[in-house]
């Protein structure tokens, strides 16, 4: 009898330590799981901050004008510094970076500094000018080489926590890694231009402000009903080759954060638990010549976003680079265009297929907003242009105005010399001028044509 009850007691205890291995292999894995999403979501980050702060960069060249000008720099310089913690929440600790992060300290001192000076008693001199200019090819630069980085990490389906493990090993030669690797190429690209003394010294008004999510609304899902929403954007036939988990505990909202790879072609995708949401998409394929001009591509961009549900909805610019067409949607409200929920959808041109799209704007944004009349009229806030700009056209838009309030502005659109295009937003109530982009040939053109 005694026997038998040893027996069971050690039974027992057998089955209580698998049960707590196992729990403890679980948690473990969770925590790799979530500290891969977290690095994953960071990296895409910070690739999305550098090509923001090349086209940033590019639109004050454009400028003139104080009160446009000092924004913009600051907003130069808010990029640079959430570039800087992105770059601080990847597992690079111990790889050499330092480099990239004085580009990134550069731009932001010099920003800064330029922004809150009086730049019309001090405006921007030729050699301060021209700093900008390399800025622009500099940021340029290390913007191809993480674009490089992030298609290797999406075609290859490589894991940030291996770079982790990788780093803290004691075999210094990491060039069997291929994101060490990959990010030794992106310092090796900064280090030509970091230690420059000179920086010590059009893009759309999405919001520039961080806001819970508004707009995810609905009955939270599983893991499986995810991977069936990412599996048909992706236009896959099965969700068996998708992989990836839920975020992590302080998340900005929780999120299922998906992948696949095949044949050639990759794919990675940000959808929320409540409601199904997808917030980022990313595919990756080689691209043949553009068959489609970008009047049908945009018709491409509107169906997907009647797919996701995003109704009522306006193309408010469009540029192609290469075999990729761009779209930028907002919301409209009584006839009033609202910025702050801006979405971003790329079609690629030789088929017609969703290659981008970016919602977490709208989504992080977009509710019922109370709009007042304007106190000026269409024909007041034209007369406060500059004489020499044409009006093409005018259209009443919401936007964040640079102390992140949301304000009534006339959006005009407006030549010079004929062949210059500019993007205009006048206050509907005070008429100051809010902010100017200068557009590029073809978005100026299609937008002329539409």
């Amino acid at each position: 009898m005694y026997k038998w009850v040893i027996i069971g007691v050690l039974a027992l205890a057998l089955t209580g330590t698998a049960f707590w291995g196992y729990n403890e292999r679980q948690e473990k894995n969770d925590i790799k799981m979530q500290a891969e999403n977290n690095y994953q979501r960071s990296f895409h980050e910070l690739t999305y901050r550098i090509d923001m702060l090349h086209d940033k960069i590019g639109s004050t060249l454009a400028m003139n004008s104080r009160d446009s000008l000092s924004p913009q720099l600051a907003e130069i310089w808010r990029l640079s510094s959430e570039a800087h913690t992105d770059v601080g929440q990847l597992p690079l600790a111990l790889l050499p970076f330092e480099k990239t992060e004085k580009f990134l300290t550069n731009i932001g001192d010099f920003t800064y500094k330029t922004a809150v000076r009086d730049l019309d008693k001090e405006p921007l001199s030729e050699e301060e000018m021209q700093r900008l200019e390399k800025l622009h090819d500099n940021a340029g630069q290390i913007k191809d080489e993480l674009r490089n980085v992030q298609n290797t990490v999406l075609g290859d389906n490589l894991h940030w926590t291996d770079v982790e493990l990788a780093l803290t090993d004691d075999n210094p030669d990491h060039s069997d890694n291929t994101i060490i690797s990959s990010f030794k190429t992106v310092e090796d690209t900064s280090g030509g231009f970091s230690d420059e003394k000179d920086f010590n010294n059009g893009a759309l008004p999405a919001s520039n402000e961080e806001h819970k999510f508004e707009g995810v609304t609905g009955e939270r899902i599983n893991q499986k009903q995810a991977k069936t929403v990412a599996a048909k954007a992706f236009d896959l036939n099965t969700i068996s080759g998708i992989k990836g988990g839920k975020s992590g505990k302080g998340s900005d909202v929780p999120l299922y954060s998906l992948s696949y790879q095949k044949e050639g072609e990759s794919g990675y995708a940000d959808i929320s638990q409540k409601g199904g949401h997808i917030l980022t998409l990313m595919m990756q394929r080689d691209r043949e010549e553009a068959k489609l001009g970008l009047h049908d591509a945009q018709q491409k961009a509107q169906n997907f976003l009647e797919e996701q549900k995003l109704t009522e909805m306006e193309m408010v610019q469009s540029s192609q680079y290469d075999s990729v067409g761009i779209f930028f949607f907002v919301p409209v409200q009584n006839d009033v265009r609202i910025y702050a929920d801006i979405v971003q959808v790329k079609v690629a041109l030789d088929n017609g297929d969703i290659l981008g799209y970016n919602a977490r704007d709208y989504f992080m944004n977009h509710h019922e907003r109370d709009l007042q009349k304007p106190k000026l009229t269409e024909e007041q806030a034209t007369e406060k242009l500059n004489q020499n700009v044409k009006v093409q056209e005018t259209h009443l838009a919401l936007i964040e105005n640079d102390t992140h309030e949301e304000t009534l502005v006339y959006e005009i659109m407006g030549t010079r010399n004929d062949d210059e295009t500019y993007r205009i937003y006048v206050n509907a109530d005070t008429g100051k001028e809010e902010e100017i982009e200068k557009q590029t040939t073809t978005e100026a053109r299609f937008l002329q044509s539409t």
